[in-house]
């Protein structure tokens, strides 16, 4: 089969499209046609093997994680899943974890594309526990574009903060993808009132189309200072980061009194300052996430096969053109998911 693998670690240049065999399929798995891939900043940081994803070669690793394709063959013991099936694949493979129960339960997951061959391919094997079963009127690039943006969003926001309809949250950097996904499951699922922040007034009008009450252009104006404007000094409930140190004392100083900082990635940079005493006094909670519970996957799949949520997608490349796809994701200049068709 086609695939886009790595054989060392490194810039744009290490990505190989070429050929790899097909996965076989164990008796718990079933085994996908991939129709969509969606790429994520995991990708990148797999590829140049920083952040401790440094691994040994070889053997190469496909990379890629979140994908929607057609389920073509089934191990002996799957039952539930049909041959023919239009299906999106949570990435996280943990038997634990999948099973609903806490994240920090003990067995270690693995993630694919990043601990074993991902979805740069034509062909995934899963376990199949971690398909979700799509409706007709789901895009296969929607659902691709689905599990690593919203399920952290759904584990931090929903389910373990608990977002309520009259609160007010703040969305970081609402033209990435966990931005975008924040901005609709706070509007469209919750009901709340929605902040966002992004970099260009092309950006403000697309955050406000996707569903945002209010955009702050950060490079214009100060976050801290117009979240207190915009909500009569009070600060908001509810702040969604995955940008991590760039933005983290702003994001911080625009929560309200008891409010709750949820993070779940740091692209600008992994450490930062903590005023200790703010944390305390202002009585704030902090959530950390890192995906979420198969039961996270179910509900959001619900939603997006009832049409509630409607992931954004930018631009979608041929397989072969991963190298373009991953340069674009380093620009930044873009509004929603980067996608790869095989």
């Amino acid at each position: 089969m086609k695939a886009v693998y790595i054989e060392a670690h490194g810039d744009r240049d290490v990505l190989i499209y070429g050929d790899r065999p097909e996965p076989d399929v164990l008796p718990t798995e079933v085994k996908i046609k991939v129709r969509a891939a969606a790429l994520n900043r995991l990708d990148l940081y797999t590829r140049e093997g920083g952040r401790g994803l440094s691994r040994e070669f070889p053997p190469p690793l496909i990379l890629g994680g979140d994908c929607a394709g057609d389920v073509v063959e089934l191990g002996q013991n799957v039952t539930g899943v049909r041959v023919g099936d239009r299906v999106v694949v949570n990435p996280l493979i943990d038997g634990n974890l999948l099973g609903g129960t806490s994240p920090s339960a003990p067995s270690a997951p693995q993630f694919m594309g990043t601990a074993i061959d991902g979805s740069y391919a034509e062909y995934v094997s899963v376990p199949a526990v971690n398909v979700h079963v799509l409706t007709d009127n789901v895009t296969y690039e929607q659902a691709a574009a689905v599990p690593t943006t919203y399920l952290p969003v759904w584990n931090m926001m929903v389910r373990r903060a608990q977002l309520k309809p009259w609160e007010t949250v703040l969305v970081l950097s609402a033209s990435a993808g966990v931005g975008s996904a924040a901005v609709q499951v706070a509007k469209q699922v919750v009901g709340a009132r929605v902040i966002a922040t992004t970099s260009t007034p092309e950006k403000v009008k697309q955050a406000l189309l996707l569903g945002a009450d209010e955009v702050i252009n950060y490079n214009e104006t100060d976050i801290t200072e117009s979240v207190k404007s915009l909500t009569n000094g009070q600060g908001v409930d509810l702040l969604v980061d995955h940008v991590g140190a760039d933005f983290f004392k702003a994001a911080f100083g625009s929560l309200k009194q008891g409010g709750r900082y949820t993070i779940c990635g740091a692209t600008t940079g992994l450490r930062t300052e903590l005023h200790l005493g703010l944390l305390f006094s202002k009585q704030i909670e902090i959530y950390g996430g890192f995906m979420g519970t198969n039961q996270d996957m179910k509900e959001i799949v619900s939603m997006l096969n009832k049409g509630v949520i409607n992931p954004v997608i930018h631009k979608v490349f041929p397989l072969e053109e991963a190298r373009l796809a991953h340069e674009e994701m380093e620009s930044t200049n873009f509004f929603g998911k980067l996608l790869l068709k095989p």
